[in-house]
């Protein structure tokens, strides 16, 4: 079994190839919650996948995208991101964020994104 940190930099580095979506399926449990900020947070794979899809399917173009730093804390992650995206609709966002993974048995039961709207 591989240890969090192990697990973290796996999900990190196939963000960073463009399989966001194929990690997501291996790397986040059924139940996972997760949240945007302070906005409500959502709840299971099926509806956190279909947020995840319409984000992908809403860009246009992925200008860049780092991991800046992260951290391992027993169970929980983070990593501070630096992403520069433009949407289909036109508009560019130059985006720095922070996102806290909680992990249970080789899965992601919570994620939380931090960022400035």
């Amino acid at each position: 079994m591989s240890t969090v940190a192990e697990l973290d930099q796996a999900l990190n580095q196939a963000i960073l190839t463009g399989k966001a979506l194929e990690a997501f399926e291996q790397y986040y449990a059924e139940d996972v919650v997760m949240q945007e900020n302070s906005d409500e947070p959502r709840t299971g794979k099926d509806a956190n996948r279909k947020a995840e899809v319409e984000f992908f399917s809403s860009l246009a173009e992925f200008h860049e995208g780092k991991l800046v730093s992260s951290a391992v804390n027993g169970h929980v992650t983070f990593g501070e991101w630096f992403m520069d995206v433009t949407f289909k609709n036109g508009f560019r966002l130059k985006l720095a964020q922070v996102a806290v993974r909680r992990w249970e048995d080789g899965k992601i039961v919570h994620e939380r994104f931090y960022y400035h709207k």
